[in-house]
């Protein structure tokens, strides 16, 4: 894993000045790549490429970056790994392509030049971000893999274009003048995440997930797709495969096994992250499967016990036979790593899992450089509540009368969520195991706060929104569109559950799962790598149909039946968790000193981003142990921090 910088400038500026920028902007990003860095420059173009490596396939020189063709035609830089680079290899060598190394890098090199950019990016398995210069076409080319794994922000601006892997690489620019975008605060808080394709300044994107940008000179910029979730999804929900249970299932298994011994390769230690939750039990169980040797897995417990689920991991750990470490997490080794949030997520992140992701990636990394996880079977498999729970709040909500709903709200709000969760408790006894669920109090709340939809996709997004309100706490709120909200989707899959699913996968799994999991790795120089998220995984997925995927009250069923070959189900099957942290204690004790701080009226004031008096009354309120913002006072706080650490106003 690495980080890729660049810059094209429209104006002469002599090299040294344009390898000074590329320096600059890739030193920002040594965190990404500890092991080399490169700076190239053409000066007749007035363009610079930076890089920052993280050895984990050729670990010698034949590997650095940026990397120039053998004609010097094209000069590369990229950040990932190709999966499929041995195949692409073997029809490159047959061509008569000439390799110096064994590195992915030089195989996608070749491609390009074989083949073309945009052709070459349609035949790549793998996660990816690239920036490749065509020398001869004057021609710039900056591309994202199909899922989004690895980030690359742009800025065309009236000097040039800039790009990097990171937002503090562009800061680091001299070319670049950070502003912050008004609407994308509002977008933050109503998700928690600032949404793609915009970014928290003022004329920066993120570069989608499955596309490219070519710039020529003396052209308009064009955007392009080599792959789509939504084709794939609209076509697969279609052409749905008759399937029987077991063909299914092996299936499944068969190329799951791939997708994980193709990630498996590398030069440098690998291991695995494992909560013991479905997901992540079936990577690790399949790793193991498929090594000679004990597979290395990690953990994060804490002494919370609503919130740990360092047991089933354990358990799991043991009956698969990995070699097992695990480390538990109290609030003061939370509160030594708070601080640090904005300079890792160098655009405001809200998700508080943030917190153990970045935690047990550190963990990992004392003893491995690359790490296999679980991220992306909720969205493939439909393995989140809110698939079963929205559909079946629609189906009583849009018979119960508008004027009862608020009266509903109200009785619900009535009762404190702590007081639910206790009661709960002493029910959970009696309750079957598939209905049970934890944090009853927050989800009821929720509940209460979603009542108001008028359609079935306005309660989804209300469901997936951490304030159903942004414009609450934010001064003069304008939230940008959203593809929740657009009709289209309701023409692509007419139905509810898949229509949620492929909205996650294009909003919430890019724009914050994986951002966590990128900016967690990458923090601890280890490379994170998804089975899951293997793109013949999501297409298969896709072709699949739904009833294999949620059956009987039971999610990911037929992932579910995979994990029983390797792992008894008694070791996996509980109530969904999550990664969670217990934020909202930690805010009374631990963390009360730094948050005040923070939610100070007089700063908030003089910020102008936040109604002042809002904020201070949630925070109060949280403080008596009666608030039910918590989402948005997290948010709230990592705004503030993310705009102390980086001085922007």
């Amino acid at each position: 894993m690495c980080g890729v910088t660049g810059l094209w400038l429209e104006q002469t500026a002599p090299p040294d000045y344009l390898r000074g920028c590329a320096s600059r902007m890739a030193d920002s990003l040594e965190h990404r790549g500890p092991d080399d860095r490169g700076v190239w420059v053409d000066p007749g173009a007035e363009l610079a490429l930076g890089f920052r490596r993280l050895s984990i396939l050729d670990l010698s020189a034949a590997g650095h970056q940026p990397m120039v063709s053998n004609d010097g035609r094209y000069a590369l830089v990229f950040n990932g790994e190709i999966y499929n680079h041995v195949e692409l290899r073997r029809e490159l060598d047959a061509a008569g392509a000439q390799f110096r190394g064994s590195s992915d890098t030089e195989v996608l090199l070749n491609a390009i030049a074989a083949w073309g950019s945009v052709p070459a990016l349609r035949r790549l398995d793998g996660m990816f971000a690239i920036g490749v210069w065509d020398g001869r076409q004057r021609e710039l080319v900056i591309a994202r893999d199909r899922i989004g794994k690895k980030p690359i922000y742009y800025a065309l601006t009236r000097k040039g274009v800039i790009f990097a892997s990171e937002l503090k690489a562009l800061v680091a620019c001299p070319e670049f003048t950070p502003t912050i975008d008004r609407t994308a605060v509002t977008a933050f808080m109503r998700f928690g995440y600032v949404p793609g394709p915009g970014s928290i300044y003022e004329g920066v994107q993120k570069l989608p997930p499955g596309t490219y940008l070519r710039i020529r000179s003396g052209r308009p910029p064009e955007f392009g797709s080599h792959w789509r979730a939504a084709t794939v999804a609209e076509q697969g929900a279609k052409h749905n495969r008759r399937v029987s249970d077991d063909e299914a299932v092996g299936e499944l298994d068969e190329l799951l096994s791939d997708a994980v011994r193709r990630r498996m390769i590398a030069d440098v230690p690998i291991g695995a992250l494992l909560s013991g939750g479905v997901d992540s039990s079936a990577v690790v169980a399949l790793m193991q499967a498929n090594s000679a040797r004990r597979v290395q897995t990690f953990t994060i417990g804490f002494r919370e016990k609503s919130y740990d689920e360092a047991d089933a991991a354990r358990a799991v750990a043991q009956h698969l036979g990995t070699e097992h470490t695990e480390l538990y997490v109290d609030p003061a080794r939370a509160l030594e790593l708070i601080p640090r949030l904005p300079l890792i997520y160098d655009e405001p992140f809200a998700d508080a899992s943030q917190i153990p992701t970045l935690l047990v990636y550190e963990l990992a990394r004392r003893h491995i450089a690359v790490a296999l996880s679980g991220d992306g079977g909720d969205e493939l498999f439909a393995g989140y509540t809110r698939y079963v729970w929205v559909t079946r709040i629609w189906n009583v909500l849009r018979v119960v009368p508008t004027w009862m709903r608020p009266a509903i709200a109200g009785a619900i709000h009535g009762v404190r969520a702590n007081t639910w969760n206790d009661l709960y408790a002493r029910l959970e006894p009696v309750i079957p195991r598939k209905w049970r669920q934890t944090l009853l109090g927050e989800k009821l709340h929720k509940l209460a706060s979603i009542l108001g939809a008028a359609t079935a996709d306005q309660l989804y997004h209300n469901v997936v929104s951490i304030s159903g309100s942004p414009a609450d706490f934010v001064i003069d709120a304008q939230e940008p569109p959203t593809p929740i909200l657009d009709p289209a989707f309701r023409r692509t899959l007419p139905d509810l559950t898949e229509r949620m699913m492929l909205l996650d996968q294009i909003t919430y799994l890019p724009d914050d799962v994986l951002v966590k999991v990128d900016r967690a790795s990458m923090a601890a120089s280890l490379e994170a790598r998804s089975p899951l998220l293997d793109s013949r995984v999501v297409e298969w997925a896709w072709r699949l149909p739904l009833n294999l995927k949620y059956r009987d009250g039971q999610s990911k069923w037929v992932l579910r039946r995979v994990l029983e070959r390797y792992v008894p189900p008694c070791l996996t099957e509980r109530p969904k968790m999550g990664f969670g942290v217990p934020i909202d204690q930690w805010l009374r004790g631990s963390l009360r000193d730094w948050a005040e701080s923070l939610l100070d009226a007089r700063r908030l004031r003089a910020d102008g981003f936040f109604k002042a008096d809002q904020v201070r009354m949630i925070w109060e309120q949280h403080l008596a142990g009666n608030g039910t913002q918590q989402k948005p006072l997290w948010a709230i706080l990592m705004f503030q921090a993310w705009q102390q650490q980086w001085m922007v106003c």
